[in-house]
């Protein structure tokens, strides 16, 4: 073949691929216009933290519509909630509500929060007969060690009265452990000879300096702005759903059980275990550190002058409206009460002096009663996290027992 010839047909292809690569860009351009006009956003809320491995990106707004729908800001100190002044009116009092998803809330509007409808019911019995100021700093899938360090290097800033710890007890406990939670990039607390010692490692690790890199950075800010890589990403998101949803409803239930054998951690689901008295040790010291935590938590906050309240929530099963659905749940999981997690919380805190208030009992009522899902939206219901209604439940419970004076 001649030069010529070969020439001619370099040319050729270059110009189908330039012309591929200009039909590509320009349907890329048709389709950020086409999302933006339809208002499609699917903003990314979390960024790296040094401290606690991630947390909230400040005064970051867009729409979430993973579960429910709701248009979100953080505010300019990375919080999910209004703009607070650092310092606090004498005339005051300031309750800081730490957590994990469950506060955060994304799938409801701020004022259906339930830490937003404690505020108002508590405002009207007027308890302390000041102004009620809350303060939200709950970040999506923390655990009691983020927690324990939110309130050391962000909470006690804005010198509140009250600390709420808001306990998700169908992974709470499993976020303490690595060997559970199965992943370096948060930091952990260990029981070594008797003391907690914390173990911040994931800020050396490869994933972490990436995450912190300007290219890295750079990406954050392509997402942040283009409604295209935000619908790839979303896409790629729900596929993982799709395909975990659907291996879960293909795997066999618990087929290597014997009729008395207990089922397996890897059978049974991490969330699941949680609700059965722990044997093994990964299970013990998971435990273990989790109740050192609560502990350790309270003994900072009284030497803060505050108070500490724990709040254990309600897990979509405790409080599905049908008590034959639950019962067929604890056969399976082989248990006979639903609420070991939130009785064991309880009897530390009353063995420990902490205020406690467990809503997961006096949920399941109100849900059976009224015959009512409080966890999970649209086509999800009984599953997933609070809806509407669940928060303004919670909300009411515990502002009810706030009102009627010294809790436990």
């Amino acid at each position: 073949m001649s030069n010529d010839l070969k020439q001619g047909r370099v040319r050729r292809i270059a110009a189908k691929l330039l012309l591929i690569a200009f039909g590509l860009l320009f349907g890329c351009v048709l389709a950020e216009i086409a999302l933006r006009v339809a208002g499609y956003s699917y903003p990314e809320f979390y960024q790296p933290d040094e401290m606690r491995g991630y947390a909230l990106r400040p005064n970051m707004e867009g729409w979430y519509r993973k579960e429910g729908a709701a248009y979100i800001h953080i505010n300019s100190d990375g919080l999910r909630d209004r703009e607070h002044a650092k310092t606090k009116s004498p005339d005051t009092i300031r309750i800081a509500v730490i957590g994990d998803s469950y506060p955060e809330a994304l799938p409801v509007s701020i004022e259906e929060t339930f830490w937003s409808v404690m505020a108002g019911n508590l405002a009207t019995c007027n308890a302390w007969g000041k102004k009620i100021e809350v303060i939200n700093f709950g970040v999506s899938g923390y655990g009691t060690a983020q927690e324990l360090i939110t309130l050391r290097e962000h909470v006690w800033q804005y010198s509140p009265d009250i600390v709420m710890l808001a306990v998700t007890t169908n992974n709470d406990v499993s976020d303490n452990l690595r060997e559970l939670k199965k992943t370096d990039q948060v930091p952990y607390f260990a029981d070594r000879d008797g003391k907690l010692t914390l173990d911040d490692s994931f800020r050396v690790t490869r994933n972490f300096r990436w995450r912190q890199s300007a290219l890295s950075r750079m990406g954050r800010w392509i997402r942040d702005h283009s409604r295209v890589i935000q619908a790839i990403n979303e896409g790629h998101h729900g596929f993982k759903i799709w395909l975990a949803a659907r291996r879960a409803r293909n795997a066999p239930a618990n087929s290597t059980q014997t009729k008395n054998a207990e089922p397996a951690t890897e059978e049974l689901g991490i969330d699941n275990v949680i609700y059965r008295e722990p044997a093994d040790p990964t299970w013990l010291d998971a435990w273990r550190v989790t109740e050192d935590l609560l502990v350790q938590m309270r003994d900072e906050v009284r030497s803060k002058g505050a108070e500490l309240v724990v709040v254990t929530l309600s897990n979509g099963v405790q409080v599905y409206p049908d008590p034959n659905v639950r019962q067929i749940f604890m056969k399976r999981v082989g248990v006979s009460d639903l609420f070991y997690p939130d009785h064991r919380i309880h009897q530390l805190a009353v063995r420990e002096h902490i205020s406690v208030i467990t809503l997961a009992p006096e949920m399941q009522a109100y849900a059976d009663q009224n015959k009512v899902f409080l966890h999970g939206f649209r086509n999800n219901q009984g599953n997933g996290h609070w809806n509407q209604l669940g928060h303004r439940v919670a909300g009411e419970i515990i502002a009810r027992r706030l009102c009627e004076g010294p809790l436990n």
